[in-house]
C-alpha cells in the first residue's frame, strides 16, 4: 500500500498559497519523509502521518488546552484590551479545550441537551429547509453554492436550535462572521483581534439576553436544555452556558457548510462517484465518512506539549505548539489504499476527520444529518451541474478546509 513520495524541500509554509490550495499535495512529501517535522517558520511541530495523528490524538501527554497559556502569556498585563481578553475567555471555556476531568464533566452535562433524539428529530426540518434553499436557486445558468445553499442550511437549523428569534438572525449572521477567524485560526497575529473583540462582545450580551429569556420562559430549544442540564447536583455555570453557546453556533454552521461545499467539489471532480449518487447506488452513511477523509472541513487541529518527552523518535518540549494535520494523515498510503481517489463504497476505514477518543467531535450526528442530506438533493437537483471557469478561492486558514464560495453553473 505504500507510495513513494519524493523528499520535499524542508522550507515549507503551512500558510503559502500552495499549502492552502492543496494541502494533501503539498505535505504528502514530508509526511512521507519526516512525518513528525519541526517547523522553523512557524515554531510549531508538524504531524502529518495518519499513525502519529491518531497516536498524538490519543496521546494525553499532547493537550487540547492551549487558550489558558497564551492568556496567562499574551493576555494578562495592563495594557490588555478588555474585549479582546473576554474574547479569548471565551474561548477559553470551550470543551474541545478542556483536560479532564473538565472535560468529562462539560460533555456529559452537554450531551443532556445534544441527545441523539433531538438531531433525529431535525430530518423533517432539514430535508424541508433544504428543499426550500434549492427551489430558490435557477436550474440553469451560474450560482454561488455557499451563499445560495451550504453556509444557509446549517446556520438556520443551529440558529433555530439555539432558539434565535428570526428578526435577529442577519446580526447573528455578521457577528458570526468577525468572530470567525479567531475560530478558524487561533489569529497570532494581535492587529486582527479589534474586529474578532468586537464581534465576540456582540454575541455575548445577545447570548446574555436569550440565556436569561429561555432560563423565565423555557421553550424547546437546546438552550434551554442547556439552562436545565442538572446531574447530581452540578449544573453549567453562566461563563459555562456562554462559552458551550458559542462553540455550538461555530461547531454546527462553518464546519458543516465546508463539509457540504467541499463533498459536493469532489463529487464534481470525480464524475464517476456523482453517478452513483445521482442513481442512489451507495450507502450515503459510508459516503459521508469517506466524503469526510478525502477532503472533510477540519484541515488542523492545535495541541500543546504539556511536558518534556519523546514521541516517535523526536524530543518534543514542554509548552511547544503541535499541528495535527488531519486531512493530510486522512490521506496517508500507509493507512488507506489509493488515497487520493473518491472511493464511497470504500471499505469502513477509520479517518481523524471527527477527531477520537474523549474529543471525538460533539456535532459529528448533526454533521452527518445536514450533509447526508443536502449532498444528494444538490446533485439531483442539477442533473448538468458542472464548476464555473476559475480557480477555486480557498480561505487562508490553518485549522479549517473551506471555500470562499464555489461558484457552479446549474445546467
Amino acid at each position: 500500500m505504500s507510495v513513494t513520495q519524493a523528499a520535499p524541500p524542508l522550507d515549507i509554509d503551512v500558510m503559502g498559497p500552495e499549502a492552502i490550495s492543496d494541502p494533501q499535495g503539498y505535505l504528502a512529501g514530508l509526511r512521507a519523509h519526516h512525518p513528525v517535522f519541526w517547523d522553523v517558520r512557524y515554531r510549531s511541530w508538524l504531524i502529518t502521518s495518519y499513525r502519529h495523528v491518531a497516536a498524538a490524538l490519543r496521546d494525553e501527554r499532547f493537550s487540547s488546552d492551549r487558550i489558558e497559556p497564551y492568556i496567562r502569556k499574551k493576555l494578562s498585563g495592563p495594557d490588555t484590551d478588555p474585549l479582546v481578553r473576554q474574547a479569548f475567555d471565551v474561548l477559553s471555556g470551550w470543551m474541545v479545550f478542556k483536560e479532564e476531568p473538565a472535560h468529562t464533566r462539560l460533555r456529559r452535562l452537554c450531551n443532556q441537551a445534544f441527545t441523539p433524539q433531538s438531531i433525529t428529530k431535525l430530518r423533517a426540518r432539514v430535508e424541508s429547509l433544504c428543499t426550500e434553499l434549492l427551489n430558490a436557486v435557477p436550474t440553469t445558468g451560474e450560482f454561488e453554492l455557499i451563499e445560495k445553499v451550504a453556509a444557509p442550511l446549517p446556520s438556520i437549523v443551529i440558529a433555530e436550535m439555539l432558539g434565535v428569534p428570526v428578526s435577529d438572525r442577519a446580526d447573528f449572521e455578521r457577528w458570526t462572521a468577525q468572530v470567525s477567524p479567531l475560530v478558524s485560526t487561533g489569529l497570532d497575529d494581535p492587529t486582527r483581534y479589534g474586529s474578532v473583540a468586537k464581534g465576540m462582545d456582540s454575541l455575548v450580551k445577545y447570548f446574555s439576553g436569550l440565556i436569561e429569556r429561555y432560563r423565565q420562559e423555557p421553550a424547546d430549544n437546546l438552550i434551554t436544555a442547556l439552562v436545565r442540564a442538572n446531574e447530581d447536583n452540578d449544573a453549567l455555570s453562566e461563563a459555562e452556558l456562554m462559552a458551550t453557546c458559542t462553540l455550538m453556533l461555530f461547531g454546527g454552521h462553518e464546519t458543516t457548510a465546508n463539509f457540504i461545499a467541499n463533498g459536493v467539489l469532489a463529487l464534481l471532480r470525480h464524475p464517476d462517484q456523482l453517478a452513483l449518487v445521482r442513481e442512489d447506488k451507495i450507502d450515503i452513511k459510508a459516503a459521508l465518512e469517506e466524503f469526510m477523509r478525502y477532503d472533510g472541513p477540519g484541515k488542523t487541529v492545535v495541541r500543546v506539549a504539556r511536558e518534556d518527552f519523546e514521541f516517535e523518535g523526536v524530543s518534543i518540549k514542554a509548552g511547544q505548539r503541535v499541528f495535527l494535520i488531519l486531512s493530510v494523515a486522512n490521506r496517508d498510503p500507509e493507512a488507506f489504499e489509493d488515497p487520493d481517489k473518491l472511493r464511497l463504497d470504500r471499505p469502513q476505514t477509520r479517518h481523524v476527520g471527527f477527531g477520537f477518543g474523549t474529543h471525538f467531535c460533539l456535532g459529528a450526528p448533526l454533521a452527518r444529518l445536514e450533509a447526508g442530506v443536502a449532498i444528494p438533493r444538490i446533485v439531483k437537483r442539477f442533473p448538468a451541474l458542472k464548476l464555473a471557469p476559475g480557480p477555486l478561492k480557498w480561505l487562508p486558514f490553518l485549522g479549517t478546509r473551506g471555500m470562499r464560495e464555489l461558484r457552479l453553473i446549474a445546467g
